[in-house]
């Protein structure tokens, strides 16, 4: 029989990472010349590829140093941001929930892989998963459809039986275009209007609420 298996993203549904992130992005535009206006949010800088927040900061400014900031950025995220960041309440327990029901679990971000394992590390998740995936040092593998794709052949893993969970339409567009349904959780940065917008397969208010919703996509197909 094959094993159900689910894929999280991280920042914005395993860790409350918004603060380093975003430091670090206006550390960076102001390392450039390029300052951000204070009050300017930018909670929809978590989760895209570094490389493509990097283009969206720069447009405005006529820029096109994108190499330059996302050098800035990565050197001040490791020096002072990597670790201001929270694991959301209750996702240790749903953790244990799904592995003790048999799931496989794996990360599937478009953070660093080397970072992501880091930060999984220091906040004691890794243990609950079996293998940690993220993007290439030269952005390979940045974009969620070719990532999900790659884990799906490297662990040979089954549409039907896989699931992504993540707060963002990257993480749901992501796993359609491989086949796969995708949970919408509504604690993260993308919020209900971006997740219902690209078709995510059901909503999660809570972490709580996951295994039901995982149980039910996956007894629907």
């Amino acid at each position: 029989m094959t094993r159900r298996a689910l894929l999280f993203d991280l920042d914005g549904t395993l860790l409350e990472s918004r603060p380093g992130i975003v430091a670090a992005l206006r550390h960076a535009m102001d390392v450039l010349g390029c300052p951000l206006d204070p009050a300017e949010d930018l909670s929809w800088a978590v989760g895209p590829p570094l490389a493509d927040v990097a283009a969206r900061l720069l447009a405005p400014f006529g820029d096109d140093r994108h190499a330059a900031l996302m050098t800035a950025y990565r050197a001040r995220y490791d020096a002072h941001g990597l670790f201001d960041c929270a694991v959301y309440a209750g996702i240790p327990a749903v953790l244990d929930e799904f592995r003790a029901g048999g799931w496989r679990l794996f990360v599937a971000t478009s953070k660093g892989g080397a970072v992501a394992r880091r930060l999984l590390e220091h906040f004691r998740l890794a243990p609950w998963f079996e293998a940690i995936y993220g993007s290439d040092d030269d952005g390979a593998l940045a974009h969620k459809p070719e990532l999900i794709a790659h884990i799906l052949a490297r662990e040979a893993l089954a549409p039907e039986a896989t699931l992504m969970l993540g707060d963002r339409r990257f993480d749901i567009s992501g796993a359609h275009a491989n086949d796969l349904r995708a949970v919408g959780v509504l604690w993260g940065y993308g919020g209900r209007e971006e997740l219902e917008q690209a078709g995510a397969d059901a909503l999660a208010e809570h972490p709580a609420a996951l295994p039901v919703a995982a149980a039910s996509l996956l007894r629907e197909r």
